[in-house]
């Protein structure tokens, strides 16, 4: 039975399942009973509508709460339209970003800003690959951690390189999305909202075509 939306979280992502509720599946089957290709026409609509609804403001919030430019999520979130199963799908990756990502960085004598964010003793160059990105020897004095999170120990070292002559191992600065997590559940419930409406909204639109097809024979 069909308990509406529901988030499935992992270490490095988060999948949000939109869906019906069982009551209003019910309501839906009914209609759907009389005009069924109407019927799917408009739960496809509406489902494809309320995935972008919710891609677009769940990249707003996040990209307020981490202080993260809305492009740098929005290239996280990835919509997958409605499949056989009557399900609309919302991926969105949350390891952590690369910090010059999030914003326009800036190289000083002191290190790199972005952001808002500072990162003491940092250089801003490519190292690696074809774009510039920041780093610091993990040797620095500066060198923290928590603003390289990708380098803690036991966590996964994408990112951890050695300059080409081998003798001074950089760390790539990231940040963390994990504080994002619990708003999925929240962001869940809402689009459970936002989808009755659409669809009444589409399955109000597909009735009134029905009725004026009606109407003129």
């Amino acid at each position: 039975m069909s308990v509406g939306s529901y988030v499935r979280q992992t270490s490095r992502d988060a999948m949000i399942t939109l869906q019906p509720s069982a009551t209003d599946m019910q309501a839906f089957k009914d209609f759907a009973a009389l005009v069924p290709k109407a019927a799917a026409a408009a739960q496809r609509r509406a489902i494809n509508k309320t995935l972008r609804w919710l891609r677009t403001h769940i990249a707003r919030a996040v990209s307020s709460k981490e202080r993260i430019a809305v492009a740098a999520v929005r290239q996280r979130l990835r919509a997958y339209p409605i499949n056989g199963n009557g399900q609309g799908k919302l991926w969105f990756g949350i390891n952590p970003i690369e910090s010059s990502r999030i914003g326009r960085a800036r190289q000083n004598r002191a290190g790199v800003s972005v952001a808002g964010r500072r990162y003491q003793g940092a250089f801003f160059k490519k190292v690696y690959g074809g774009q510039a990105d920041i780093w610091i020897r993990t040797g620095s004095k500066h060198f923290n951690a928590q603003d390289y999170p990708e380098t803690r120990q036991g966590k996964r070292r994408s990112g951890f390189v050695a300059e080409n002559d081998n003798r001074f191992p950089l760390a790539k600065a990231k940040v963390s999305l994990d504080d994002v997590r619990p708003q999925f559940e929240q962001w869940v419930a809402k689009a459970d909202e936002r989808l009755l409406v659409v669809l009444e909204q589409e399955l109000n639109f597909e009735l009134q075509k029905y009725l004026r097809g009606a109407n003129s024979v």
